[in-house]
């Protein structure tokens, strides 16, 4: 496949994707790949407390959640 067709791909597959925290998933991996790398004890500070808050918010999942999340992607296919 080419790149466009990929795109073209992952935007059909996206609009039959109704798991929250699947869509959860996907925001926080597009958000990381703008996201540069802290270069500031400032922008080292911010990310902790985006963590601390994405804890608070149990916006967080532990290992063997990933692990249950992945089955049942793989299974989808």
């Amino acid at each position: 496949m080419n790149l466009e067709a990929d795109i073209k791909w992952i935007q059909k597959e996206l609009d039959d994707v109704k798991d929250p925290d699947l869509i959860e998933a996907f925001k926080h991996l597009l958000k990381f790949r703008k996201k540069s790398i802290a270069t500031t004890i400032e922008d080292y500070n911010n990310d902790i407390a985006e963590s601390e808050r994405d804890i608070e918010s149990g916006r967080i999942h532990t290992q063997s959640q990933i692990e249950k999340l992945n089955e049942v992607w793989k299974n989808s296919l």
